[in-house]
């Protein structure tokens, strides 16, 4: 009879559910720091579209944010009914840390949500501004909170383990501030930031080509631009050094990732292949010599550590960080290569004219989301078999429930997920499709034209 496995499920389930609570976070981080900006001009100059435009973005933020509050709860909960090893033996470690975040990030956002999304003809505008940056920082404290937890899950430090094998706190300052932290949290904010960036920019060029909105839709792709031009590179040299960071920690992830068998010197930079955990080798290598080794040590004949010198047990299985990790990258010099040429076309003067780059741009809005979960399965998946690095296994962490309840919950997961998110995001495609021109316009002095030098006002590449 076939035998259902509670930890495959316990972790597709998880996979399912962070997978699809990440997407909000990731676009509510960077749509959050946009509004301040917004706020920030609409204060500045006293310009209505600026409002507008906020104002439009507001309703979709306060969906997404909803959204992200709700898929998260639920995440809090499956500690306790699918990993209930997980919150015994690190409890005292995870726990204060995701408390933190309650204490600070989400009390931060409740107490200023509100002027945020329903105050701004009720509050003075430097009230609403400055409420708007308190959410906006509450985003960021959130995600330092949460990334310290993770990152300290892939790169233990500052605690002890008691005879029972109960992990204890000896080092608070180590603890939050584990080896990887600092860079996956710049990772992740510079992804959300980017993220934000293309589906602005995408909604703007799609305004543009549809001739609705226009002026806003310039304002919009002008300021997505702005940021995703310097971002864009920089993310690759953020990645680069996480990338040497998690060579040094965790090993075994590396090697997955680049789907080396074999430890050796100069090693190759393979591009494509299909990793055989049997055979323990790569069927249909394309590689690049030298490369890899240049990469991962900055160094020609720089030595990489193969998955053949980890005992088997120990290895992470390297098909699905081998493939995420490409595409994550693959998406990442995409957008370089659009902010690149959308800079091109801004300084010729045809960035709003040129109907290829602002289809390719409408096209390029949900990029972002794809490399955030690409990323996270590298992070995830590439960690295996250990939910705690090193220290406790993913099997050693998981709850003594019956295979059959948990596919029960993950079919129950994909039904209510499906019909309530599904209900937000469709209603956030209808605020995108109405766009911002039929918002009453606010009764400014001085409003002038903001659509003739949309570029100016948004800060051009």
């Amino acid at each position: 009879m076939f035998e259902l496995d509670p930890l495959l499920l316990s972790r597709i389930q998880f996979a399912f559910t962070i997978s699809f609570h990440i997407l909000f976070p990731s676009f509510t981080i960077g749509l959050a720091a946009w509004l301040v900006v917004l706020e920030a001009l609409w204060l500045k100059t006293g310009k209505p579209i600026y409002a507008d435009i906020s104002r439009h973005w507001t309703k979709i933020f306060a969906i997404s944010f909803g959204m992200g509050v709700v898929s998260g709860v639920v995440l809090s909960y499956e500690f306790g009914t699918n990993w209930s090893e997980l919150s015994r033996r690190g409890g005292n470690v995870i726990g204060p840390l995701m408390s933190y975040e309650v204490l600070t990030a989400f009390f931060l956002e409740a107490g200023f949500l509100g002027i945020m999304l329903f105050g701004r003809d009720r509050v003075p505008k430097w009230v609403h501004f400055f409420a708007t940056c308190m959410v906006a920082l509450g985003t960021v404290i959130s995600a330092f909170w949460i990334l310290s937890a993770n990152s300290w899950m892939q790169t233990p430090q500052g605690h002890r383990i008691d005879d029972q094998g109960i992990l204890h706190v000896a080092d608070w300052w180590a603890v939050i501030f584990n080896p990887s932290f600092p860079y996956r949290l710049t990772h992740m904010l510079a992804a959300a930031y980017l993220t934000t960036a293309f589906v602005v920019g995408g909604i703007g060029a799609w305004y543009i080509l549809r001739d609705r909105c226009v002026a806003h839709g310039r304002i919009m792709l002008g300021m997505a631009l702005s940021l995703i031009v310097w971002l864009a590179p920089l993310q690759l040299v953020i990645g680069d050094m996480h990338g040497l960071n998690a060579r040094e920690h965790q090993p075994a992830k590396i090697a997955a990732v680049e789907a080396h068998w074999e430890t050796q010197r100069g090693a190759p930079l393979i591009l494509f292949a299909w990793p055989d955990t049997k055979t323990e080798s790569n069927l249909y290598e394309i590689a690049i010599p030298e490369l890899g080794s240049l990469i991962l040590t900055h160094e020609w004949d720089g030595e990489i550590r193969g998955l053949k010198s980890f005992p088997p047990e120990d290895r992470p299985n390297p098909v699905i960080p081998f493939f995420s990790f490409r595409i994550m990258v693959g998406i990442g010099f995409i957008m370089i290569a659009l902010g690149f040429i959308g800079a091109v076309l801004w300084l010729m003067g045809r960035l709003y004219t040129t109907r290829w780059f602002l289809r390719a741009m409408t096209w390029a809005a949900p990029l972002g989301f794809i490399a955030v979960l690409a990323g996270w399965f590298v992070a995830e998946v590439g960690r295996q078999p250990w939910v705690v690095y090193g220290v406790l296994r993913t099997a050693d962490a998981v709850s003594p429930v019956p295979g059959g309840s948990v596919l029960a919950s993950i079919i129950l997961f994909v039904i209510v997920y499906g019909i309530i998110f599904g209900a937000g995001i469709y209603y956030m495609a209808q605020i995108v499709r109405r766009g911002p021109d039929e918002t009453p316009p606010l009764p400014e002095e001085g409003e002038g034209d903001p659509s003739r030098r949309p570029m100016a006002a948004a800060g051009a590449p």
